[in-house]
This record gives C-alpha cells, sequence and structure tokens, in this order.
C-alpha cells in the first residue's frame, strides 16, 4: 500500500485534535498496526517520514513510532452493528 491509502485509513479511524496536527482515535475505535499491539484512547501524529502513537496513563506517556515504509498493515476494529 501506499502511503496516501495508509493516511486515509488513519484518518477514518481518527478525528483531528482542535488546535493541533494530531489525531485522536475516534471512540469505540482502535487501530492494529502490523499485526501487532492493538491501540485504543491514543494520539496520532502522521509526520511526513513516520508515525507517532502516544498513549498516555496516570504515571507516564509513551510514545511509539512506525515509518511509513515499514508499514504492512493496519486493522480497524469496532463493535458490530445489530441486525
Amino acid at each position: 500500500m501506499n502511503k496516501e491509502t495508509l493516511e486515509k485509513i488513519f484518518e477514518y479511524a481518527s478525528m483531528p485534535v482542535h488546535g493541533t496536527l494530531s489525531r485522536k482515535i475516534r471512540k469505540g475505535v482502535k487501530i492494529q498496526i502490523n499485526e501487532g499491539k492493538i491501540y485504543e484512547q491514543a494520539v496520532l501524529f502522521l509526520g511526513d517520514g513516520f508515525i507517532r502513537i502516544t498513549e498516555q496513563s496516570t504515571e507516564e506517556s509513551v510514545n511509539t513510532y512506525y515509518g511509513w515504509d515499514k508499514l504492512t498493515s493496519i486493522r480497524t476494529l469496532s463493535k458490530a452493528d445489530a441486525a
């Protein structure tokens, strides 16, 4: 996949944080990158050369960085609508 497609997937699963270039993962949505860790309630920064994912806890802030060229898959998870 190319960078533009990957950016669209991130944009679909998140919403802008007012006054910043960051994006917050939408409520009820989780993101999994490269079949690895699942992120929920995290903030994304989509830079030119990298993606930063920031997770907050009461004790610390954890930043995880991914290079666009190292992304092989993005999975979005959400509850299914009841029919």
